[in-house]
């Protein structure tokens, strides 16, 4: 773990401080779709993604969910944060976009490390910033894209993240995330490959226009 640790956070975080989170730090694998933290459950960990990618949901009025941005490796996320801060149950759903490994840190250690730590407050202020010009992205990306500019920018997103250019992925697993119909996910992806933008496959989309 503390191999893993270094790897994307050394260039963060001093020695100590990374001693301590291996310490207090609990190791979680999560497979692919794996639902790491649900809207309503109390939050008592932070996560610090080591490998793999979560996405973020928000809940609408209709109990649907509602895609608001992914977090990767070396990422922790600014909802959960605000949660611990407030000592609020979860407002958001966390579910593992790939096979994800995730440390767990209990939330009594997010102000103890902001107070001794310099580089702890610095990262959690950046995450902060980038979590919320990505939740910012989200909101204008709804209200001012078409579904089919929407449907591109969200292929770019995932391949990124997975850091792939294929991504394994069902029209109605997009359809869900970006609140639609399978049947017109299907027409516009249709669209964007004779648009030379993509490339369809079974349960596979590469993404020729990155």
């Amino acid at each position: 773990m503390i191999e893993d640790l270094k790897h994307h956070y050394a260039y963060l975080f001093e020695d100590e401080l990374l001693k301590e989170i291996q310490a207090v730090g609990q190791l979680k694998t999560c497979p692919a779709n794996d639902i790491i933290m649900d809207i309503g459950q109390k939050v008592t960990m932070i996560p610090l993604v080591l490998t793999g990618a979560i996405k973020i949901f928000r809940e609408d009025t209709n109990g649907d969910d509602l895609l608001l941005y992914f977090i990767e490796q070396g990422d922790t996320c600014a909802m959960t944060l605000t949660c611990c801060l407030g000592v609020k149950k979860s407002e958001i759903r966390a579910i593992a976009e790939v096979d994800t490994t995730v440390l767990m840190i209990p939330v009594e250690y997010m102000s103890l490390w902001m107070t001794r730590y310099k580089s702890w407050q610095n990262f959690i202020l950046q995450s902060y910033h980038e979590r919320m010009t990505e939740l910012l992205e989200a909101l204008d990306s709804i209200a001012f894209l078409k579904l089919d500019e929407r449907l591109l920018k969200y292929l770019r997103d995932k391949a990124l993240v997975n850091r792939n250019d294929t991504i394994q992925v069902t029209h109605q697993i997009i359809a869900q995330d970006l609140h639609s119909s399978r049947v017109v996910i299907s027409r516009l992806l249709k669209t964007l490959e004779n648009e030379k933008k993509i490339e369809l496959n079974r349960n596979q989309i590469k993404i020729l226009d990155l």
